[in-house]
């Protein structure tokens, strides 16, 4: 078996590796925080893949639910994530590739303008 072909066996059968990150690139599967799930301070688990919690705002979504309520870094697992899913994730993960530009962007407006003229310009 060639070296690299090792390499890849031993990264599929690594019981630490979770499933999706089995294809990881090897710098994405360290030093990203906590492996174990963790519950929120809304009292929701983080980390067990499909997120199905009878207290997640996902369990129970209506048209009276904020999507506010589920943003920040508590609704996010760093290592079990369902985002790395994706396409562009996965692109990212196990390829290397950068994300693509422009996605998050507002076609005409400009929210960098101005960051780049220091203090005594703007006085």
């Amino acid at each position: 078996m060639a070296e690299g072909e090792q390499e890849e066996s031993r990264q599929v059968d690594d019981p630490a590796l979770d499933p999706y990150e089995i294809a990881f690139l090897p710098q994405f599967r360290e030093g990203r925080g906590n492996r174990a799930p963790f519950v929120n301070k809304y009292g929701v688990i983080i980390g067990d893949h499909v997120y199905e919690s009878p207290d997640s705002p996902l369990s129970q979504w209506s048209v009276e639910t904020d999507p506010a309520v589920m943003a920040g870094d508590e609704w996010i697992h760093p290592f079990k994530d369902i985002g790395f899913l994706t396409a562009e994730n996965r692109d990212i993960f196990e390829e290397g590739l950068p994300p693509q530009g422009g996605i998050f962007t507002h076609p005409d407006k400009n929210a960098s303008h101005g960051l780049d003229e220091s203090n005594e310009s703007r006085d």
